[in-house]
């Protein structure tokens, strides 16, 4: 009977403990930076720390959105204000895991786990005159295409229907 105790005891624990990891929907931007980068270093590269932090600032110059803002935080930007890139560059030379990676930047600063990627518009299935203006512009921005002589919402959907075919593949 006390061991039926101890063995539910531990249990409980144990859930408990698992409760509070961190998990990729709770720092999505970083899990996601931090796993596309540590897939790109080489086995060599991922043992020394100073190698990893010269090669984040290098995947930082090309990042964009989201990603350029984690990289801002880190510090592997050169107008970066504060600097913890050493606190993603240790835990990966040791190998730790990436949800480790992004708990220990958690602690450091908390606003890089406040990161969140927008969800993005389905431009072949939704009805554009139900969106937003915002929403149009942001279906545009996103295309990296822009409407110079757009004013009302009607112009912005017009837009839209004219560059459909080129960014929206239809699948057979």
């Amino acid at each position: 009977m006390n061991k039926l105790i101890l063995i539910g005891f531990s249990l409980s624990v144990i859930a408990i403990f698992d409760s509070y990891a961190l998990k990729p929907s709770d720092c999505e931007v970083c899990f996601a930076v931090v796993e596309k980068f540590a897939s790109g270093l080489t086995s060599d590269e991922k043992k020394n720390p100073k190698v990893i932090e010269d090669k984040f600032r290098t995947f930082c110059k090309t990042s964009k959105g989201k990603d350029h803002r984690f990289c801002y935080y880190l510090g592997g930007l050169e107008e970066s204000a504060t600097g913890i890139l050493s606190e993603m560059a240790k835990p990966l030379s040791w190998s730790s895991p990436v949800d480790k990676v992004c708990e220990k930047l958690k602690k450091k600063d908390n606003q890089i786990c406040d990161l969140r990627y927008e969800k993005s518009i389905d431009v072949k299935t939704v009805d554009l005159k139900k969106l937003k203006v915002r929403d149009l512009k942001k279906i545009l921005s996103d295309w990296e295409e822009n409407c110079e002589d757009c004013i009302e919402k009607g112009d912005f959907i017009r837009r839209i229907e004219v560059l459909k075919p080129k960014y929206v593949r239809e699948d057979l």
